[in-house]
């Protein structure tokens, strides 16, 4: 069995604003890998554990450079970790048809969401919102469609209440398990819930899906071809970007772009938000 893991912070128990990771990075990184850890653990403690020959870790948060190679393997000797920045396919980079099940850990609201806590997509600094086919969009969605794609169910999402909101309240994506680690009260607040929940919480969920994840469905595909449409953060970030060919501008903040498949979006959106990150 192949276990394909997905990590970003926005998502996690005490942590609530970006100022965190440079005010107090050890502490930020500690609550990072402690979390992915108790992913591991769950695993572990499923009875399927010994069919599980390979489980690979992509750090998807800003430049991917976060997790702690040693302290994870020292949990798990069977993980691969993907670090650093720029890549392909970004947060879903080394995924293919040859995995079994996807999970997303500290994963959080898109941008927009009410009382979302850190929401965003893809690049807080450039992107606003996203839109696919005309249908709004967040991370976790655009993320499950390209697992889709590729035929790799996501079974399980630890993250924020206001996550949870989107993806069971708005229906946006109803499929897997989700473990809540904390209330999102406002952009920079949240109430984190006891460590000892969120902890017994995540292990129970990961055993859960790792047991059985053939309770868990793939997503139906969005579309044979798809139309990616992009609000960035202001004009001149839409300037930037009005200079490539394909891109189509349909107002000062946003951009319009044809995909061919979810492999070609989900990168058509890392290369425009990281130009547009360019422009403050």
């Amino acid at each position: 069995m192949k276990i394909y893991i997905s990590t970003d912070v926005e998502g996690l128990a005490g942590i609530t604003d970006w100022n965190m990771e440079t005010q107090d990075s050890a502490e930020f990184r500690k609550l990072y890998n402690q979390q992915v850890a108790w992913v591991l653990q769950g695993i572990q403690a499923s009875r399927n554990n010994e069919q599980v020959d390979t489980i690979l870790i992509s750090d998807s948060h800003a430049k991917g450079n976060n997790l702690n190679y040693n302290y994870l393997s020292d949990i798990d000797e069977r993980i691969s970790l993907i670090n650093g920045y720029p890549r392909e396919d970004y947060m879903m980079s080394g995924l293919d048809s040859s995995f079994d099940q996807v999970f997303f850990v500290g994963y959080h609201s898109g941008i927009g969401k009410t009382h979302g806590n850190m929401d965003h997509g893809y690049s807080a600094r450039s992107a606003y919102k996203l839109w696919i086919n005309g249908v709004y969009q967040n991370e976790t969605t655009i993320n499950v469609a390209y697992a889709n794609e590729l035929g790799v169910p996501v079974t399980l999402v630890v993250g924020d209440s206001a996550l949870e909101e989107q993806l069971v309240q708005d229906k946006m994506y109803l499929t897997p398990k989700i473990v809540v680690t904390k209330k999102s009260l406002a952009r920079y607040a949240a109430m984190s819930y006891p460590r000892k929940l969120v902890r017994e919480q995540t292990i129970a969920a990961a055993e859960a899906v790792v047991n059985d994840p053939s309770a868990y469905n793939k997503m139906a595909p969005l579309a044979d071809s798809f139309t990616l449409k992009l609000q960035l953060a202001n004009t001149a970030q839409a300037d930037v970007i009005d200079q490539l060919q394909e891109v189509k501008r349909l107002d000062g903040r946003t951009v319009e772009v044809q995909c061919p498949s979810m492999k070609s979006l989900l990168n058509e959106i890392i290369g425009l938000v990281t130009l547009g990150g360019t422009q403050a």
